[in-house]
């Protein structure tokens, strides 16, 4: 609630709160109880899409399933696919042109992006792009995401990978401009993300909760808390988000105009 109360940008209407609800499994997800009281005082829904991948989360009624089992019972839960997709331009993207999305998320007035900040497999990183992007995304969009024309299953990878992330973010931002926030928490540091049932336990502490209207800055900072804590701490983390390239996430964003790596670090 500080971190949203110093945004100074107070929601209104029908307010989405995206964030992943944890794969079955997985011990590391954002708690709850972490974000009640925003949720709450917004009067928000928390959003999701189904997987790609399959899983007990690739259906509606186990999304559903797996939202409940871990605690997210205080408020509505909209799985965004659950009536199908809609398709929404992207100007300017890197390579794509339109962003394929669950059709529910024409649905709200503004959107609260909550990303729980780790590790990721393909990514090096999964913070605020990776959570609206894939997140948002139907499965039928996540493939355009995952896959190269004519490739197999997860067969983008690399800065192509990243371009794809930035340009659904892009279309995403460009539909909803001006009724986006975003926060990241940082704690629960694994190496992998919240969608793999088996992910490490993290190395790293706590760190604490950052929030922007500027999504670009709010990566960057998030990174930069990373990189600030000793290396023996910092180090699996690190090696993951350097050996996929995960800045680019950063670079490619600032690039596509979605804000700026500047910012200043205002404690609360």
């Amino acid at each position: 609630m500080a971190a949203y109360q110093a945004l100074n940008t107070p929601v209104s209407g029908k307010v989405a709160i995206k964030l992943h609800m944890g794969e079955p499994g997985n011990e590391n997800y954002l708690r709850p109880e972490i974000v009640r009281d925003l949720v709450v005082n917004v009067n928000g829904t928390f959003v999701d899409s189904n997987t790609y991948y399959g899983g007990p989360r690739g259906m509606t009624a186990g999304h559903l399933l797996a939202a409940r089992d871990h605690g997210f019972t205080f408020a509505p839960v909209d799985i965004l696919d659950s009536e199908g997709d809609v398709r929404i331009p992207i100007n300017g993207g890197f390579q794509l042109k339109e962003a394929i999305l669950g059709s529910h998320i024409m649905n709200y007035d503004w959107i609260i992006s909550v990303a729980h900040f780790k590790g990721h497999s393909m990514a090096g990183f999964g913070g605020t792009f990776k959570n609206l992007a894939i997140g948002i995304a139907s499965p039928r969009g996540k493939k355009t995401i995952h896959d190269n024309e004519g490739g197999g299953m997860f067969s983008t990878s690399g800065p192509a990978f990243f371009e794809k992330i930035i340009d659904y973010n892009a279309g995403l931002m460009q539909a909803k401009q001006g009724r986006m926030l975003y926060i990241n928490v940082l704690n629960n540091l694994s190496i992998s993300c919240d969608c793999d049932a088996n992910a490490p336990h993290p190395d790293m502490a706590d760190i604490g909760i950052m929030a922007s209207l500027d999504p670009v800055a709010l990566e960057k900072a998030s990174l930069d808390q990373i990189y600030a804590r000793p290396e023996e701490e910092r180090r699996h983390l690190v090696e993951r988000i350097e050996s996929r390239q995960g800045s680019l996430q950063v670079i490619f964003a600032e690039k596509a105009g979605l804000g700026s790596q500047q910012y200043e670090l205002i404690k609360l």
